[in-house]
Formats: structure tokens, sequence, C-alpha cells
């Protein structure tokens, strides 16, 4: 009975849950290799520790300071995206859209929604249908969850001992925390991106604009590398994070082959409305 007073059972206790979270780790990724242990309260978590450290960084991320007009058209962009039945978690995520006034071509989007783009992204496209499929791509990535995967990819098993243990409250913040040092929380894998278009394709079917608008992105980013010789400065972080492979291209247009009736390329693009508000982004000084 002293050694139940002295409550020495937990010598016992954690080994036996330990054993006990490797058996559920080996099971879950056994029976599923798209596991996740996060929960969507833990993405949209994780995503808000993202978000402070972005904006705790503004040499890497400067956001964009008035220009509101500027901020309303991407938010009111992905406000009509969301709205589309194939999105799932329009009531489970926060959803926010954000600019960071940058010469970078990019976007990203961390767990839970959080999507940034950059204005050197709304430079570099023509219209709004090629910006739309780009915001929908992101959208994607957080609606399947495609960080938090890799996460569990990578921690597996001391992941989960941390959210079973209850040891550490804190557990969020450091794995956002060491992601966000080299940006690792930014590289997506070849299948997540293959995933995300094809989800951007099914997202834009629904809206007002050309289903198959992240192909002019493509060819654009192919006809700078084309005309320059090599991969422009401003695209490397974006290649970086998004690799471009041929097959992802091809897979791309065999989903649009597949939409009937056939989506018209050269409609639903708004070239026009495109134009007037690109020509309000500010160029970074």
């Amino acid at each position: 009975m002293k050694y139940f007073k002295t409550g020495n059972t937990s010598r016992g206790f954690y080994p036996f849950v330990f054993l006990l979270a490797i058996l559920i780790s080996s099971a879950v990724f056994q029976s599923c290799e798209q596991s996740n242990i996060f929960s969507d309260k833990d993405d949209v978590e994780l995503g808000e520790q993202f978000d402070k450290e972005i904006k705790a960084n503004p040499n890497e991320f400067p956001m964009l300071e008035g220009h509101q007009d500027i901020k309303d058209y991407i938010k009111g962009m992905g406000t009509e995206i969301l709205a589309s039945p194939k999105i799932k978690k329009r009531n489970i995520y926060p959803y926010t859209f954000q600019v960071v006034n940058d010469t970078i071509v990019n976007a990203f989007c961390t767990p839970g929604g959080f999507v940034y783009v950059y204005t050197g992204l709304m430079k570099f496209v023509d219209n709004e249908a090629t910006l739309a499929g780009v915001v929908g791509h992101e959208i994607a990535h957080a609606e399947r969850r495609h960080v938090t995967q890799r996460l569990t990819a990578y921690y597996g098993v001391s992941a989960l001992l941390g959210f079973i243990l209850g040891g550490n409250p804190s557990v969020l913040a450091e794995v956002a925390a060491n992601l966000f040092v080299g940006l690792a929380f930014l590289k997506n894998s070849r299948d997540d991106e293959t995933e995300a278009d094809y989800y951007s394709i099914q997202y834009l079917k629904t809206t007002k604009w050309y289903p198959g608008g992240i192909t002019f992105f493509f060819d654009k980013i192919k006809e700078e590398q084309r005309q320059k010789g090599s991969t422009p400065g401003d695209l490397d972080r974006l290649l970086s994070t998004h690799p471009l492979p041929a097959d992802r291209i091809s897979f791309v247009n065999k989903e649009l082959a597949k939409i009937s009736p056939k989506p018209d390329p050269t409609s639903g693009l708004y070239t026009d409305e495109y134009q007037k508000i690109k020509a309000k982004v500010p160029s970074r000084k």
C-alpha cells in the first residue's frame, strides 16, 4: 500500500503510455499514408503561431500598410472561392487573406487557413483567373492539411507523446518556431502541389473564373525562364517551395480535359478588371 501512497505508480504508468503511443502511431501510419495526429483545432493554433512569427519578422515579411482597396480585393477573392461547395472547413478554420508587400512572386498558406499573397505575385499575373487559381491552390493546402500531415510524418511518436502526456502545453508554439527557422513550413512536396492544383480546379469550377487559371501562372513562369535563360531571382522562393515539374503541368491539363462541358480558356479571365486593380498595387521601395 505504501507504494501507491507515495505516487510511484507513475514509474509503471509512463512506460505503458509510451508503448501505447508507439503502437497507436504505428497502426495509424500503416493504415493511412495521409494520417494526421493533429486536430483541426491544432491546425488553427499552429497557424496562429505562424502568424505571430510572421508579424514579428517585418524584414522577412513586410506586410502591406494602407492600401485597403488592395487588401479588400484579396479578401473578397478568397471569400468568393470559399463559397465553393468543395470547401469543407470554411466554418472550422478562420481563413484570413493578407498581403505581403514584397517583389517576390509567391503566395503561401499556413495551417488553419492563413493565406498570404505577395504584391510581387499580383504584379506578375495578368488576369483575375490566374490569381484566383493560385489563391485556390493555397486554400487547398489548408483544406488538405498538408503542413500538419508532413509534421505527423516527421515528428511521429514524439509529437504524439507530447499531446497524450500533456507534458508540454507550448508544444505547438515550439513546433511553429522551429519550423519558421529556414521557412521549412513553406516547402511543399510534389504530391502536395499536385493535390492542391487538383482542388484549385475543383474550387474554381463553381466560381465566375476560368477553372484552369493556374495554367496561365505556369505558362508565365516557363516564359520568364525561357526569356532569361534561367530562373529569375524573384521566382526562386516560389519554385523552392512550390516545385513545378513537367508532370505537374501535364496533370493539370489532363484534369481540365475531364471537365464537361469543356471550359473556355478565353472567358472568365476578367483581364480588364484585373489590370485596374493591378495598377494600384504598390511597388516596394
